[in-house]
């Protein structure tokens, strides 16, 4: 489904990437890890066009490396960013709303208040008078919205209670087992991340280091926080 060769990335002449390698397969949850720094944040950025690049990006075959920003998002990508970016006096079910690409979706916002339940309850509330990880689980189900291929996810569990990651957690696995949802997931939590991953990069300095199954994974641990 989405294939990255040979990524760069900048930030103006500052080169934040640097020959990165990933791959994410139809249905697959695909996990990037790594410290503050290392180039996460970018490669989601990258993927979306809201830095220059070089090297190649498909997306189900078709290279999309020049397109715009709007045209990848209507081609089926959607991206749940770092620090939520809400509208803070606008309420949980406008903001949902606001990420339907084409008119209303009244099934995909029915499934956001499955998976949430919370947010039904709340749905007219503004955003700004929620805590942090229901606002997390508004910024979700905004991005569950435009019903994508592929969801990007930006350090989901940052800033949050062990009891809110959890219900993040399942949620992930609830998207994965029943929308068939592909799933691109920065993380620093490494529970987090291999709990839900079928697959992990390492990425460190820009670079991956490492790459493999997530069972496989969990053995390097400790080496991860030697990095």
């Amino acid at each position: 489904m989405l294939r990255l060769e040979d990524l760069d990335a900048f930030y103006d002449k500052a080169q934040i990437l640097r020959g990165v390698n990933v791959k994410v397969g139809k249905g697959e949850v695909v996990a990037v890890l790594g410290p503050n720094g290392a180039g996460k944040t970018t490669l989601l950025k990258a993927i979306c066009g809201l830095v220059k690049t070089r090297g190649r990006i498909e997306f189900f075959g078709r290279d999309i490396s020049n397109l715009k920003t709007h045209e990848r998002i209507r081609l089926g990508i959607s991206i749940c960013p770092e620090g939520r970016r809400l509208f803070p006096n606008m309420s949980v079910e406008d903001n949902l709303k606001l990420g339907a690409l084409l008119g209303e979706c009244e099934d995909r916002l029915e499934y956001v208040y499955t998976l949430f339940p919370k947010l039904r309850e709340r749905r007219n509330q503004l955003v700004r008078t929620m805590s942090g990880g229901e606002q997390q689980m508004v910024a979700i189900g905004r991005a569950l919205m435009s019903k994508p291929k592929l969801m990007l996810l930006d350090e989901p569990s940052m800033g949050l209670a062990p009891i809110v990651v959890k219900t993040i957690s399942d949620a992930l696995k609830r998207i994965k087992e029943e929308l068939k949802l592909s799933i691109l997931l920065v993380e620093q939590n490494i529970g987090l991340a291999l709990d839900v991953a079928d697959r992990v990069y390492v990425l460190v300095g820009g670079k991956i280091v490492k790459e493999g199954r997530a069972e496989d994974v969990k053995d390097l641990e400790k080496e991860y926080f030697e990095i």
